[in-house]
């Protein structure tokens, strides 16, 4: 009887682990693409720029001085890839990721506050903005973050006419970001531009591309660097709505069958109050 009952036990495990291996295994059919560890970029000349700058004026930031430091061959870079001023990059890196030092940035990588919104497929962590709990991407390299910032104003419709700006006049440049509708902040433009100025960004602006090439270097591929994203490939279209006399969300959400909600979190608004000629993104 004691022989009966240990065989019924033992059986019992034997279908219960089967049945636990099961349950781990999943067709995921997400698209991943391979994110290597970004090759290490030369210098712009970066140490000798903020020499001259300390010599000027000792009232400087130095957490702004680091971050340029850090993060100034990154946006040149980035520059000659995309056509977006490294001025523009790096002032707006500064100025949204707290010099790179809020939690964001120093948790995430993530230098732009750039939030998850729908095709996002990579890893997100919850904060709050606008709203509570608001979901925002996750990058393992802050690189990843700054090549994600020049996709988001490249392959945005919206966007597109800040691409017909000379690329040295970082001044139209912050004003089109406001008129895209990029931040609501009426002061935005201003706090870009005074960025640029105090710590002469613009100057990075006129690097040549010939001398900005990079040794060619191998890197090991490690699991981590698997992440599930879009295609980075696919054209990413918008449609946009300048606000007029009269407008609201809830009218405009009806207008073209889309929730406040969605609306607000597309347009980065932290309140149901639109401000005429207003470019809005519908989706």
């Amino acid at each position: 009887m004691k022989l009966r009952i240990l065989f019924v036990c033992i059986s019992s495990l034997i279908l219960v682990s089967c049945g636990t291996k099961k349950l781990v295994v999943k067709n995921n059919a997400r698209k991943v693409i391979i994110k290597p560890k970004p090759k290490k970029l030369p210098s712009v000349g970066q140490v000798k720029h903020i020499k001259n700058l300390k010599k000027n004026n000792i009232k400087l930031n130095q957490n702004v001085l680091e971050y340029i430091k850090k993060y100034a061959p990154i946006a040149v870079h980035e520059m000659h890839t995309s056509k977006i001023p490294a001025s523009i990059t790096l002032a707006q890196g500064i100025l949204e990721s707290g010099s790179g030092i809020s939690e964001l940035a120093s948790k995430s990588n993530n230098h732009f506050g750039i939030k998850c919104h729908s095709k996002w497929q990579g890893e997100r962590v919850y904060h709050d903005d606008d709203e509570k709990g608001e979901c925002f991407r996750k990058y393992k390299f802050v690189e990843n973050s700054y090549k994600d910032h020049s996709a988001f104003l490249s392959k945005r419709s919206r966007y597109a006419f800040l691409f017909n700006y000379n690329i040295k006049d970082y001044k139209k440049w912050a004003k089109g970001l406001r008129k895209a509708g990029y931040a609501t902040d009426k002061k935005y433009p201003q706090k870009l531009i005074k960025l640029i100025k105090t710590y002469k960004l613009y100057e990075f602006d006129s690097f040549k591309k010939k001398d900005f090439k990079s040794k060619k270097r191998s890197f090991k591929v490690e699991a981590d660097d698997i992440i599930a994203v879009l295609d980075e490939s696919e054209k990413i279209e918008s449609i946009t709505y300048i606000v007029k006399k009269g407008d609201t969300l809830y009218s405009i959400s009806k207008k073209f069958k889309v929730t406040v909600e969605t609306l607000k979190e597309l347009n980065n608004l932290n309140s149901n109050a639109l401000e005429i000629g207003l470019n809005l993104v519908i989706n």
